[in-house]
């Protein structure tokens, strides 16, 4: 890809700890700081069991950032469609999409969270079905004007058309979210809608987990289904901290890595670290792997490259919002990101690049004169 934008993906995780209602506020204030500083997007993320997550509804939330912002698009990062009825998910897109004037992207998945699944009387083993019934329906219902009349074993809609449309002419915009298996990039190709990849590694050796293998798996559904995919479409999401070096970069997140590991990551059968040094060490190879990007400018650079190349090309980079580092940090790390990293990258350096290489070759004539 030529270019490619910057996003974050703010699930959100929080450590156990802070009061959970400013938690909320300062993802809002992250919100706006994003907005300032230029991000083309944020998604937000739905969770209701094991306390690091408390966001549970993404479209609430959603509606109070685009009060704060004016610029950058948000969507849901995702709404687990096992734990909804079809017809009302595409009922409050659509509102969502009116009410922020087109800046809205439905993002919808399978859900991830086992604890979810179950207060919810959802077995683990029904939710890619459910995913799969639901997507095609909330998808008719936003892209085609007749009735849609279907029946699941735990949904159903008769007749069922949406009183709104989407703002903009083209559609509401949608997206699909894959991590380990090929289901969501099957999706994806299946409805010609963009993918969300999480480039975390499955396997020891591997590097930026499997998303060559991912965007295989979205290319051949499309084929299969007449359809074709955009690379420019393609969100990657991975964890990102830019500081003044490597170094500093790493001490200002391992205590906050480890904590993850150790007390969430945990949870979802990641097994523990015992020291800072392990940790550490940790960390390294997951650098060295293109797993997590960090270090300094130059450092990140550098990465979003090998990133870039050994996938062959996506079109947004999404920034995994952790409270790895404390708040300065990471909103420093947001702001080196969007001043000098981001930049190599969109083609904002362009104009003023050439101006300069052109005055550098009339210096001498100009000082002659």
């Amino acid at each position: 890809m030529d270019r490619i934008g910057f996003g974050a993906f703010l699930s959100p995780l929080h450590p156990l700890g802070e009061d959970p209602s400013l938690s909320l506020w300062r993802d809002l204030e992250l919100a706006e700081w994003l907005d300032q500083l230029g991000y083309d997007e944020l998604w937000v993320g739905e969770h209701h069991s094991a306390g690091w997550g408390t966001i549970s509804s993404p479209e609430l939330f959603i509606a109070t950032a685009a009060e704060r912002t004016r610029h950058i698009r948000l969507g849901t990062g995702v709404v687990s469609l096992p734990y909804h009825h079809p017809f009302m998910v595409a009922s409050r897109a659509v509102q969502l999409d009116q009410l922020t004037r087109g800046r809205f992207t439905l993002g919808v998945g399978a859900g991830s969270i086992p604890t979810d699944m179950h207060l919810l009387g959802i077995d683990p083993a029904d939710t890619r079905r459910r995913t799969a019934e639901a997507l095609d329906v909330i998808h008719k219902l936003l892209h085609d004007t007749v009735p849609v009349t279907v029946r699941t074993d735990w949904f159903e809609v008769r007749d069922a058309r949406l009183q709104l449309r989407p703002h903009s002419p083209a559609g509401l915009p949608m997206a699909v979210s894959s991590a380990v298996s090929p289901f969501g990039m099957r999706l994806a190709g299946q409805y010609g809608i963009s993918p969300i990849s999480f480039g975390i590694p499955p396997r020891p050796g591997s590097r930026i987990g499997d998303l060559v293998g991912q965007w295989q798996h979205a290319e051949a559904a499309a084929a299969e289904h007449g359809r074709k995919l955009d690379r420019g479409d393609w969100r990657v999401a991975l964890s990102v901290h830019v500081s003044d070096s490597r170094e500093q970069a790493l001490d200002e997140i391992v205590d906050g890595w480890m904590r993850y590991r150790n007390e969430y990551w945990a949870l979802l059968g990641a097994p523990r670290v015992h020291s800072r040094a392990e940790a550490r060490k940790a960390l390294e190879e997951l650098i060295d792997r293109r797993g997590s990007v960090i270090g300094s400018v130059d450092d990140c650079v550098q990465a979003i490259r090998d990133v870039q190349d050994e996938t062959g090309g996506f079109g947004r980079l999404l920034v995994t919002v952790l409270d790895w580092a404390d708040r300065s940090a990471l909103k420093r790390s947001f702001e080196l990101l969007a001043r000098f990293v981001a930049p190599k990258f969109n083609g904002s350096l362009g104009g003023v690049t050439e101006s300069y290489g052109r005055a550098v070759s009339k210096a001498l004539e100009l000082a002659a004169r």
